[in-house]
Formats: structure tokens, C-alpha cells, sequence
């Protein structure tokens, strides 16, 4: 027969249990809220705490090799939301990028051509900023759109003087750049300025976001890709739907500096604008043979 004291720890392990599970809900939530990002009112990267990342545990470890760009983008593409952009279409070779109707701030310098090519396989992506470059493989077999959108933009200036906005924490170890509009300033509201249009996200089979990968913020709806992104300098539990468009191959010691640096002024999340200023003041992509 179960006497008072065994009652007592049966009910303090349930207890127990409940408050880890909550503690659990609370951290997914606050992942999910962090990376969503491109719209009014949230602060992205990358799915869960920024607007689109996420507050989970991440290390050092070194930088994991880009995904084999062997298979072809219909193999990885993500399926057709209901409404909003469609993914990349192998038979055709197009993609499909319409208007945001989030009702964000928008830098407007057009839309990107439909007709794109998978060839290279890899394209390079230098971002000159006030600190030194930092260098990225972009996937251009597994995220063709993506990478079309990112090339065009650079083309158009899209990026120059702007600043990263937002700065993650040993939880969340990213920092989320792209928006034409920041003022990184910790006291303005981030995160809301988009190129007026979005595209289905990409390369999402398998995803994982660990130290030295470059992903796409967005909002949680699909098809919510623009123009933000977020660069991982640790390893973060994020579920797989922001696109990994590319691997740093140059400049994680960059992203260490500032992510030692700190921040502005916590959001109440533990991310605010980096204390040591991020501008981005070219971008350029070149073909990869």
C-alpha cells in the first residue's frame, strides 16, 4: 500500500514534469519567434527569436560543410503553399517571387528575373563590411530562387549601408542582417523592411542550422522569404523551414567578435542590436566552376 510520503514524491514528480514541459513550450516559442522576420512588428532571423531563429543551444564547433549540391531543386523544394509564391520549377526553370502583402517597410528596386539556372552549382557571395569581408558558398543547385533573389538584390545595391539588426546569444548564436531600413540603434523596432516581394522557401529537406550556415529569414506563414537573413556562428535546434541558402567559408571569426561584444540593450530575449556595429557596405556574387 503506497503510504503519505510515496503520495507526496509521486505528486512532486508530476510537478516537476509539468514545469519542464512548459519550460520546453516556452523555448520552441521563443525559437520560433526569433527568426520569423520581414514583417511589421517582428524582429527576424531566422525563425523563433529574431523573426526566425531560434533560442537553443549552440557550440563552437567548427564550420559544417555546405549540403552536396548534387541533387536538383525539385528534389528538396519544399511542397506548394496553398497561396503565395510557388517553389522552383525544374520543367520550366523559373521561379515564382510576388508582392509582400505583409504591409512592411519596402526598399522597392523591382523583381528579380522568373528564368534562373541551376549552373554553377555553387556561386560565392562577398560581403564587404566595416569589420572585413565574410564570404559565403551559396547552393545554387538546391536554392536557385534564393540565390537569384540574393544576386539580384546585390546587383541593385540593395544591401549597401545596411546594418545588421539583430544579435543572438549563446542560445541563439546568429546574427540577422538584411534589412534596408535598420537603424540597429536598440531602440528602434528592426526588422520590418523587405524588398516588396517574397518566394517560397527552399532546400529545406534535412535542414539543420549549425555554426557557419547562412539561412533566410522569414515570417512563420510559407512562402514568407525576403530579403533578411541570419548568419549562424554557433549551432541552433531550429526546426527545418528557413532556407540554408549558402556555408561561410570566411569571416566566422567576425561573427565571434561581435557576438563577444554584446548587445545594445536586451529585448527581453536575450538578442538585441550588436554593441559592435555591423554595415554592410558591398555585396558582390561571382560563379563558381
Amino acid at each position: 500500500m503506497a503510504t503519505g510520503k510515496d503520495r507526496q514524491k509521486q505528486l512532486a514528480r508530476e510537478h516537476y514534469e509539468r514545469q519542464l514541459q512548459r519550460r520546453l513550450e516556452r523555448e520552441q516559442k521563443a525559437k520560433r519567434a526569433a527568426i520569423i522576420g520581414s514583417t511589421v512588428g517582428v524582429v527576424i532571423v531566422v525563425g523563433g527569436i529574431v523573426a526566425a531563429v531560434a533560442l537553443l543551444g549552440g557550440n563552437d564547433g567548427g564550420t559544417e560543410a555546405a549540403a552536396s549540391p548534387s541533387a536538383s531543386p525539385a528534389d528538396t523544394a519544399t511542397a506548394p503553399p496553398t497561396t503565395g509564391p510557388k517553389p522552383y520549377n525544374a520543367a520550366t526553370g523559373t521561379c515564382d517571387y510576388v508582392a509582400d502583402s505583409s504591409g512592411g517597410q519596402v526598399k522597392d528596386v523591382g523583381t528579380p528575373p522568373t528564368k534562373v539556372e541551376t549552373k554553377p552549382a555553387v556561386k560565392t557571395m562577398t560581403f564587404k563590411t566595416n569589420l572585413g569581408d565574410i564570404v559565403v558558398e551559396l547552393n545554387n543547385a538546391k536554392a536557385p530562387c534564393t540565390t537569384n533573389s540574393l544576386e539580384f538584390l546585390a546587383k541593385k545595391k540593395y544591401y549597401d549601408g545596411s546594418k545588421c539588426h539583430r544579435l543572438g546569444n549563446e542560445k541563439f548564436p546568429m546574427l540577422q542582417c538584411g534589412d534596408p531600413t535598420a537603424k540597429a540603434d536598440g531602440k528602434s523596432q528592426d526588422g520590418s523592411g523587405g524588398p516588396g516581394y517574397v518566394m517560397a522557401e527552399e532546400n529545406l529537406q534535412g535542414a539543420q542550422y549549425k555554426r557557419g550556415v547562412m539561412a533566410m529569414a522569414k515570417t512563420q506563414a510559407p512562402g514568407s522569404t525576403g530579403s533578411q537573413f541570419f548568419l549562424v556562428y554557433g549551432d541552433i535546434g531550429l526546426t527545418p523551414d528557413y532556407t540554408p541558402v549558402g556555408t561561410i567559408t570566411k569571416g566566422l571569426d567576425i561573427l565571434d567578435k561581435v557576438n563577444k561584444a554584446g548587445v545594445i540593450a536586451d529585448m527581453g530575449d536575450g538578442t538585441g542590436a550588436p554593441k559592435q556595429s555591423v554595415e554592410i557596405k558591398d555585396v558582390t556574387i561571382a560563379g563558381k566552376s
